[in-house]
């Protein structure tokens, strides 16, 4: 962790010094010359847009053609009443419009479908239709969610086949891992009496979580979606650890956050200060979980998308700038590639150890 914040504070200063050389060299080129000015590359509006979530799956983009997989459109117009599927791709990359239909370039609603009128603008006061379409989050989470059922079903086929022979092949690689779940999280957290009605949803997250982790790290599909670094994704993870703690509580738990023992009689009860604080730590705990997993995620994905920016940013100032820069980023790309590996492992343990013990602590026993 401390390599990555080094690695951030040195990639700011590279892109906010690339960035004013990149556009005070493009403001004395334009100066005396064709009156129409290029714009230079945003490598800002460049990251965003790849670790955003979007209605089609960018592949390439060579020159000015962009290769991307399309995905289906489907929407309710509230204005019409009426619903309406058709592919992305009748957008032409957010371009154009489509049965009145358009993705919105700028304003309040920017990035998301609003109705338009006949010439491409959009209606004042239409409500904006209801969008039930597959973006590359909801396909990606769709995959991910059909390789764990693959994971899960055949590999207690397996077992229910053959009981008593050892594992062999992909139940081979699996089995340590499901074990490392049961006797290091799930057994130490939370209980031998305990932990077992916890397994499905500790198994299921940590595999969830891990394998997003990993196909994030590929930029070809179907890897290269931001599934982990959607803080929509990791909230509804945070959400189910809540209810699950809440439902596993006893009495002696909300005992113990409304009267604690060993405070102070005042720091209680005239001046209310302690169940404050404790009650502020139940939703405390899922509110870090969430952001905890979100802001690792994205924060790789940045580091690693820095490095590719800061060619396209020296190459604007002169081509040997942009070719030196290219094989120190290349080599840094490779590096901090290698560790989102790591980095996947890590936060799929962390989010589910952290949830089996919120588990383990909503039972207490009395004093």
């Amino acid at each position: 962790m401390i390599i990555r914040k080094i690695l951030t504070g040195v990639l700011l200063f590279f892109l906010a010094a690339g960035l004013s050389l990149g556009q005070s060299g493009h403001a004395e080129a334009d100066k005396g010359h064709s009156p129409e000015k290029k714009e230079g590359f945003d490598p800002g509006a460049f990251i965003i847009e790849h670790v955003s979530d979007s209605y089609e799956w960018h592949v390439l983009t060579v020159g000015e053609t962009h290769i991307s997989i399309p995905l289906p459109i489907i929407l309710y117009s509230k204005t019409r009443k009426s619903f309406h599927v058709f592919m992305s791709s009748r957008f032409h990359h957010g371009h154009s419009a489509y049965k009145n239909f358009m993705i919105a370039e700028e304003g309040e609603n920017e990035g998301s479908i609003v109705e338009v009128d006949d010439d491409g603008h959009k209606i004042e006061g239409a409500l904006l239709p209801l969008d039930l379409s597959l973006t590359k989050t909801a396909t990606a989470l769709m995959i991910s969610l059909l390789l764990m059922l693959w994971i899960f079903i055949s590999i207690a086929k397996k077992y229910k086949n053959n009981p008593k022979k050892a594992p062999k092949g992909f139940q081979a690689v699996m089995e340590p891992i499901i074990i490392f779940v049961r006797d290091d999280i799930a057994l130490p957290s939370i209980g031998k009496k305990r932990y077992e009605k916890f397994m499905p949803f500790l198994l299921s997250v940590f595999f969830f979580i891990l394998i997003n982790n990993l196909l994030g790290v590929f930029p070809i599909p179907p890897g290269g979606a931001n599934v982990t670094g959607n803080i929509a994704v990791t909230a509804v993870l945070a959400v189910f650890t809540f209810i699950i703690t809440t439902l596993s509580t006893n009495k002696n738990y909300w005992k113990h956050i409304f009267n604690a023992p060993g405070v102070p009689w005042w720091l209680k009860f005239p001046i209310p200060l302690m169940p404050f604080i404790e009650l502020l730590s139940v939703f405390t705990k899922p509110l870090v979980l969430c952001i905890r997993l979100f802001a690792n995620i994205l924060a790789g994905h940045f580091i690693i998308l820095s490095f590719i920016v800061l060619i396209f940013i020296f190459g604007q100032i002169s081509w040997i700038a942009g070719y030196g820069v290219s094989v120190l980023s290349m080599i840094f790309y490779v590096f901090m590639t290698l560790l989102e590996f790591l980095v996947a492992f890590i936060q799929a343990y962390v989010f589910t150890l952290l949830s089996a013990l919120y588990f383990g602590m909503a039972k207490e026993e009395s004093h």
